[in-house]
C-alpha cells in the first residue's frame, strides 16, 4: 500500500476561517496537513506552531491518486486562504 502526506505552514485563512469537526471555526495562521492512503484523502489543520490538529469538515474524501492527493492538498490551501467557513473542497477542484 502506498502513502503520503502533504503539509503547508503559514497559511492565513480569509474572513470568516475554516470549519472544523472539533473547535467549529479557526482563524488565522494555520497549518494544512493531507494525509493520502489506501485511496483516501484526509485533511487536518492546526494553529501553526501549535500540538493539536483538528479535522476541517468533509475530511476524508475520495482520492484515487497520490498526485491526485497532491493537487487536492493545494486546492485545500487555497480553500483555506479564501476563508467564508471553508471546508474541505472536492478532488479534481481547481485551486483557486
Amino acid at each position: 500500500m502506498s502513502w503520503a502526506s502533504w503539509t503547508t505552514s503559514g497559511v492565513y485563512t480569509g474572513t470568516g476561517g475554516v470549519r472544523t469537526e472539533e473547535a467549529g471555526i479557526l482563524s488565522g495562521d494555520l497549518t494544512v496537513h493531507t494525509t493520502w492512503f489506501d485511496g483516501q484523502a484526509s485533511v487536518a489543520v492546526q494553529y501553526s506552531g501549535s500540538s493539536d490538529w483538528f479535522t476541517l469538515v468533509g475530511s476524508p474524501v475520495p482520492c484515487p491518486s497520490e498526485e491526485e492527493s497532491r493537487s487536492f492538498h493545494q486546492s485545500v490551501v487555497e480553500a483555506v486562504r479564501a476563508g467564508e467557513g471553508a471546508r474541505v473542497p472536492s478532488v479534481g477542484a481547481e485551486p483557486a
